[in-house]
């Protein structure tokens, strides 16, 4: 896939569009968080309720403060582990809509080790980073393993052929500094949260 693909995906995203693409760790689903119609298709594509929070992808750390409030001791522990396989739950931002968090205070940021992901969000901005599996079932790591109903209901497929880790990112409360959901780099996080 060239860099065609991804600036031909990043203009999907611009125009409101939902768009499957590689991380490092699975696919997820891609929609401008600015975008409230965009999400919206996210949580219909899933078939997940919307009082699910989705995460928010981002390709620095400059991006993280448009979508949340870092706390300054927080940023060399953050800095630690992004960019990894790792979902880190932090106080959102008041620009980020509601919708993207279903109401939490607090957001799930994903910064994807992953070249092709990293291009398409430094083109868009951040965009949510969901699985791009129906709500229950087992998440994709590769194009192979995706559900068809998937590829047929968004508007563009990105190929970054197999994803690396083939597992979900671990998630974690940065508040409490705890471990929320086991995945993808656990042991390196459990080493840094000491």
């Amino acid at each position: 896939m060239t860099s065609n693909a991804i600036a031909e995906a990043a203009k999907v995203l611009a125009n409101g569009g939902t768009v499957v693409y590689p991380t490092e760790t699975v696919y997820g689903i891609g929609a401008s968080v600015f975008i409230p119609e965009a999400v919206d298709k996210v949580f219909e594509i899933k078939g997940r309720a919307h009082n699910m929070p989705l995460s928010v992808a981002v390709a620095s750390f400059e991006m993280i403060e448009q979508v949340a409030s870092i706390d300054e001791k927080d940023l060399p522990l953050l800095r630690e582990i992004l960019p990894g396989p790792v979902t880190v739950l932090v106080e959102k931002s008041p620009d980020l809509p509601d919708l993207v968090t279903a109401g939490s205070p607090l957001v799930g940021i994903r910064f994807p080790d992953h070249p092709m992901a990293l291009e398409l969000i430094g083109m868009t901005g951040p965009i949510t980073s969901t699985s791009a599996n129906l709500s229950g079932c087992p998440p994709p790591a590769s194009l192979e393993e995706l559900d068809p109903k998937i590829a047929a209901e968004v508007d563009f497929v990105l190929d970054g052929g197999r994803s690396r880790l083939a597992q979900p990112s671990t998630l974690i409360d940065l508040g409490v500094r705890k471990v929320i959901r086991e995945g993808a780099g656990m042991e390196r996080v459990r080493r840094l949260l000491g």
